[in-house]
């Protein structure tokens, strides 16, 4: 059993795993995903494992995350070559997203064991015969999130629900993506090329640019279409930015923090950080945010635009009772059922509520171009860096050490 240096929690058995597995939470959060043809998912899955199983197929490695805290690097199957539409890359840099290590520790909704990684920066190596937005050698951020590019949803930005692909397809997240395998890999298929790869600007390192793929993006949504209609009412608008409020919680908050710096880059004078980790605090403190303690709610500001990254429905509402009446609360990573909202509350002080999942490919763009002018720097919150072939060890390092931020590079 890994130790606990960090005094995080420890990993799950695979019994307490699977156990866990048949939790009402994590059953309605399976049902999701077969809210919409069923055929297309069974059929994506039952592939998946075909090809797997197919005898004498090429084989690559991957890193494989197992009930008790395992990881180790394991041949997995090689992608296919691509189709017209796809591309094959090789990651170069792969950050670790906030949920990873809730994943790694098998405390997570998500089955046990995955092939993990889905925050990359990568090389394209091999396109299809129709791709003409990318070329072999070009660098670009992979979003983590499958989508055509397309159909109805995308052509509205909503990438996030593809209607071409089963729902919640991802990379990383195993059997609830869709088996799509994993960022850590020496290779990736992406099925729509020219629809998913976002080109790596001149200048910008490829370990500053991973996060793109997932929780910079995800941060960016949570400020950007917010933030300059409220500093235009008003310049002295406050934003509360309201992490995990257990100390031992194994979900990390490098997203809090990211938002918390385009909160900045746009503009924002008054932010105030919540989370319970010391580690946090002071890299946000370190930062120039003000942090706020969260066993003391009063002390915190009612404001215009609040965040609610608890992950809990109390502090769901403990977040909405500190946003300003007529403001806007938006809801990143809450997988309860239900969540006991003050709806009258709410409707008399005219609050808006936004819970969901971000539209990654859609704001990539929009977060590069703030990188490349200096606005916003993502690296200013990575805490450690470490090889793909050290990746076993650090990634033991994030999950129960002091980690925010976790790069791993082939470099």
């Amino acid at each position: 059993m890994p130790d606990n240096r960090g005094g995080l929690i420890r990993p799950r058995t695979a019994a307490g795993h699977y156990a866990r597995l048949l939790s009402p939470n994590v059953l309605s959060a399976a049902r999701v995903g077969l809210e919409r043809d069923v055929t297309m998912r069974a059929n994506r899955i039952a592939n998946a494992v075909r090809v797997a199983r197919r005898p004498g197929h090429t084989r690559m490695r991957g890193l494989i995350a197992s009930p008790g805290g395992a990881l180790r690097w394991r041949a997995v199957p090689s992608p296919a070559p691509p189709g017209p539409l796809g591309a094959l890359v090789r990651p170069i840099a792969v950050a670790t997203c906030d949920a990873d290590r809730a994943m790694m520790l098998g405390r997570s909704i998500f089955p046990l064991p995955l092939h993990l990684g889905h925050e990359a920066v990568a090389e394209v190596v091999q396109i299809g015969a129709e791709v003409s937005g990318v070329r072999v050698g070009d660098r670009v951020v992979v979003p983590f999130q499958i989508s055509c590019g397309q159909c109805t949803a995308c052509r509205r930005g909503h990438t996030a629900n593809c209607l071409s692909v089963p729902p919640t397809s991802m990379y990383g997240f195993g059997l609830s993506g869709g088996l799509w395998g994993g960022a850590l890999a020496d290779l990736m298929a992406v099925p729509f090329a020219d629809a998913m790869l976002v080109g790596l600007p001149a200048g910008l390192a490829p370990t500053a640019a991973t996060g793109v793929a997932d929780n910079i993006c995800d941060a960016y949504r949570q400020i950007a279409p917010h933030l300059p209609g409220l500093l235009a009412a008003d310049p002295d608008t406050q934003v509360l930015l309201v992490g995990r409020i257990d100390d031992k919680d194994p979900l990390t908050s490098a997203t809090v923090l990211f938002a918390a710096l385009f909160a900045r880059a746009l503009g924002a004078t008054h932010i105030s950080v919540v989370d319970a980790r010391p580690a946090f605090q002071e890299r946000a403190a370190a930062l120039g945010f003000q942090t706020l303690d969260p066993r003391h709610p009063r002390d915190w500001p009612v404001a215009a635009l609040t965040v609610d990254a608890t992950g809990t429905p109390a502090g769901l509402r403990n977040v909405l009772r500190h946003t300003a009446p007529d403001g806007i609360c938006t809801c990143v990573w809450s997988m309860h059922r239900r969540g006991n909202i003050p709806l009258q509350a709410g409707y008399m002080r005219n609050l808006t509520l936004h819970i969901g999942r971000s539209h990654i490919r859609s704001h990539i763009p929009d977060v590069l171009d703030l990188m490349v002018t200096g606005r916003f720097q993502p690296e200013l919150v990575t805490t450690n860096e470490a090889s793909f072939d050290d990746a076993p060890a650090a990634l033991r390092e994030h999950c129960y050490g002091d980690a925010l931020k976790t790069i791993l590079t082939t470099q």
